[in-house]
């Protein structure tokens, strides 16, 4: 598992060589191979192969590598995680699970997973997992669910599934411009709350609309402003925004750390508190610093 940034999460058929090759070099904090919804019934055995070969081919040092496997209720997950994980484990950083309702689903999946490590000499525990929230039983558990394994590296939402559960109209994913405010508001607070509590990153899942980029930046601010932490990107345009709107503004980055050194001051001098810009810095404030501070740091711009 990595603490590395997650700004942009990059869905790539598993499928597709092409898209694969590109997507290594993308600069998006987390590429994730998929074997689920993009790629057909009929060609998700065969996609494995071309997974486990761009996992150990291509130069995936700068990024988060991830695959998604099929849902644990579909006949292909068993041998997604033995196939891919026995001979690409080494390269591979964190699984997606999709469709994840309740914390009995992450075990389901752990369990198999440790067992694979095991028998193919990898690190036990080395290799995160990242359920997806995309149904009622799921946001309902999703606080069970965030605490269900310390293999947890993030949180995801996924507002295509989660909107055919609920019953929503559209066909767009993650779009709904005549809504009287944010869509998707209540769910991803929910899954924010949940993974936070268990010190876990937050992501967006996807907006569907790739020529949008209005639509796209606007949607990465609003989850942005709920605490999500990054966004599924599902077409590299979508990159460079994503990334922007979930690293700190450079002036605010520069504040943080300002914050944080003067607060530190100020408890070597037994202060509980300190003046920074005219602004009164206290213990709360202190941690939203250090939180920036940390992810500037992270994006290099500190």
């Amino acid at each position: 598992m990595t603490s590395d940034l997650r700004r942009t999460q990059l869905a790539v058929p598993a499928s597709d060589p092409t898209m694969i090759a590109n997507a290594a070099e993308s600069g998006a904090d987390e590429v994730f191979l998929d074997l689920e919804d993009s790629v057909a019934p009929n060609a998700k055995v065969e996609a494995r192969e071309p997974l486990i070969e761009a996992a150990r081919d291509h130069d995936w040092s700068g990024t988060i590598l991830s695959f998604r496997m099929n849902g644990v209720d579909t006949s292909w997950w068993y041998d997604d995680i033995i196939e891919v994980v026995g001979r690409a484990g080494e390269h591979i950083d964190d699984i997606v699970v999709p469709m994840v309702a309740g914390p009995s689903d992450v075990h389901t999946v752990e369990n198999l997973l440790t067992q694979v490590e095991e028998n193919n000499g990898l690190e036990s525990g080395g290799i995160g997992l990242e359920p997806q929230i995309e149904d009622g039983d799921g946001i309902h558990n999703v606080y069970d669910i965030a605490h269900a394994s310390d293999r947890l590296s993030s949180i995801i939402f996924g507002p295509g599934d989660y909107a055919a559960a609920m019953g929503t109209p559209g066909l767009d994913i993650g779009q709904f411009p005549d809504y009287p405010g944010h869509y998707w508001h209540h769910a991803l607070s929910e899954c924010n709350a949940a993974a936070k509590s268990a010190g876990l990153p937050c992501i967006d899942g996807p907006y569907a609309d790739v020529e949008d980029t209005d639509g796209y930046r606007e949607s990465c601010e609003r989850a942005s402003m709920l605490g999500c932490d990054g966004k599924w990107a599902i077409h590299p345009s979508q990159i460079e925004i994503g990334n922007d709107v979930f690293a700190p503004d450079p002036e605010v980055a520069e504040r943080a750390e300002r914050i944080v050194e003067a607060y530190a001051e100020a408890m070597e001098e037994g202060k509980g508190a300190v003046s920074v810009d005219g602004q009164l810095v206290d213990e709360a404030t202190n941690k939203m610093a250090q939180d920036i501070v940390a992810t500037a740091r992270a994006a290099d711009m500190l």
